[in-house]
């Protein structure tokens, strides 16, 4: 058997199903082994959506999602979307091909360093020299990405080793490491803590971050906060932990979330963390999340917790666990909520301002709510970055499926891909990626790998001419001064969709939504839906 080869019987034994990438030389011999196998390869159009379509497959299956590129400018150009990943807390194993490894140092063609190189973007990374370790490699970066603090690992493997031959494939049935042992069972003392500490609590708010969706705690998360009556907020990553219309949440916190929930959060007595970073986005002052309350902090990363704000009680460890203990401690808590319920269905009144709307366009809230309103309740929404992030999060109502976006690393183009991974994993849901037309325009090229693959995907663009959300910082900052932000009317979607064979709706007005959504539901192809915006509108307008 060729390294090659002991690859893809590794990734087999694994339960792979789908490898994104894009060929070169240096990575040939996997992809020749691997047209042997029941995996299926989806050949992107550039290697950065690789890794975006890994990490679609990998958040609405559970699955590590994988992809594989060539040497130099192929592993560079990946980079980007294994910082993604690791930003997001995403699963992946990415496979990079490397010229032979007796060249290595000697700057030959279509070299780089590339474990170097991702070092800070990756949970590890293997330079691999000999063949006969393969399957202990693969078995540990699936381990490692999959376990703990999820998120991307790298394997790098000149292709000399792909093509040498290993003496015996043994997989392994286990993975023993010293050195990578995550906590997954939150401390009993700690836990114990936090129930006392709730028991005396008066104005108890659960703040859910993307670690709670990582560990598939939507339903433990559900049953104590029910069972004990206490208002949830979440970050952006932390979006459809909970429904949306859940009576006990109000809101995305963050200098675009909802005022109400960051109202709530400063406000409470008792702030319970739970998989999220503290980072700047979600909270830009975390003293004042500090002040005048207990902060119990629940993260399965020990260097989260602390890094941005010191918490009365940290608890290590896999936040369903952690729920599922607090579900079934012992000592019945004893607590009431109503008037704190009632106080911020208040904060929900007094802060909630209208937005202006520009009759002669579509407005963004109208067309979302309606979107919403219209998919499955199972449907797939992914968002991506700018404006149409902001209105997604803002408006996008979830019942039972997934909303997606980048948060950590907030990459433009990151929709597009994500939701071909996502369809694939799920080709039974609906899913709809939004994006703004300059997000479209960095992953448009992957229109052809929709088409190639004829995977149904529904894109919906909200067409301002701008980069929308850098103009609107430009319009408060520097008084409307627009530096290298327009983007006139190009490119033209409706050509864009014949030149793909794609279906093309365009809805210009609000009263043209209901129509346009269904036509674009309804229909088996792949479709563009080009919505017109106010140029002048604001995320937060």
């Amino acid at each position: 058997m060729l390294g090659a080869e002991a690859v893809v019987k590794a990734l087999s034994q694994e339960g792979v199903e789908y490898v994104f990438g894009y060929p070169g030389v240096a990575i040939c011999p996997f992809y020749e082994a691997i047209t042997h196998s029941d995996i299926k390869t989806v050949l992107v159009r550039t290697e950065q959506s690789a890794a975006h379509m890994a990490s679609g497959l990998a958040r609405v299956s559970g699955k590590v999602g994988v992809c594989a590129v060539t040497s130099g400018p192929g592993a560079t150009n990946l980079i980007t979307g294994i910082a993604t990943a690791f930003a997001d807390s995403i699963p992946l194993v990415c496979i990079t091909g490397q010229v032979n490894s007796a060249l290595l140092g000697s700057d030959v063609f279509q070299e780089a360093d590339i474990t170097g190189a991702a070092e800070s973007f990756v949970k590890y990374s293997y330079l691999v020299k000999d063949p006969q370790d393969i399957p202990r490699v693969i078995k540990e970066a699936f381990h490692i990405a999959s376990t703990g603090r999820k998120g991307p690992v790298l394997i790098d493997i000149p292709i000399d080793v792909q093509n040498a031959e290993i003496r015996k494939f043994k997989y392994p049935d286990e993975v023993s490491m010293r050195t990578y042992k995550p906590t997954f069972v939150g401390n009993y003392a700690q836990i114990k803590k936090t129930v006392k500490a709730l028991s005396k609590a008066e104005r108890p708010v659960i703040c859910v971050g993307g670690g709670v969706l990582l560990s598939n705690a939507k339903d433990s998360l559900r049953t104590f906060v029910e069972k004990y009556n206490i208002p949830v907020v979440s970050t952006m990553m932390g979006i459809g932990a909970m429904p949306t219309e859940h009576p006990l949440y109000f809101g995305m916190v963050g200098n675009n979330g909802k005022p109400w929930a960051n109202k709530a959060m400063n406000e409470s007595d008792l702030l319970i963390m739970v998989g999220a970073r503290v980072a700047d986005r979600a909270v830009n002052q975390p003293d004042i999340i500090t002040e005048n309350k207990v902060m119990v902090h629940i993260d399965v990363d020990p260097a989260e917790i602390g890094k941005n704000c010191g918490p009365t009680i940290p608890i290590v460890g896999d936040a369903d666990n952690i729920f599922n203990q607090l579900n079934s401690f012992e000592e019945e808590i004893e607590i009431d909520t109503k008037d704190w319920l009632k106080t911020l269905q208040g904060f929900k009144k007094d802060l909630f301002v209208k937005r202006k709307v520009n009759p002669e366009f579509v407005d963004p809230e109208c067309f979302i709510k309606t979107l919403s309103d219209m998919l499955d309740k199972e449907a797939i929404y992914v968002a991506d970055v700018g404006q149409n992030q902001i209105w997604s999060c803002s408006f996008h109502v979830v019942k039972e499926g997934k909303f997606l976006t980048t948060g950590g690393m907030g990459t433009m183009g990151y929709s597009i891909p994500a939701a071909l991974g996502a369809k694939l994993a799920c080709p039974d849901k609906q899913v709809v990626a939004v994006c703004g037309d300059g997000a479209f325009q960095m992953s448009m090229m992957e229109l052809a790998t929709i088409k190639q693959e004829d995977v149904p995907v529904k894109i919906i663009v909200l067409k301002n001419g701008f980069l929308g959300m850098v103009r609107e910082y430009q319009h408060y900052t520097y008084k409307d001064n627009y530096s290298v932000v327009k983007l006139n009317d190009y490119p033209d979607l409706k050509k864009i969709s014949e030149a793909y064979s794609m279906d093309y709706i365009k809805v210009s007005v609000d009263a043209e939504i209901k129509d346009g959504v269904s036509k674009m539901l309804s229909s088996s192809n792949s479709c563009i839906m080009e919505v017109t915006v106010d140029p002048m509108d604001l995320a937060k307008g």
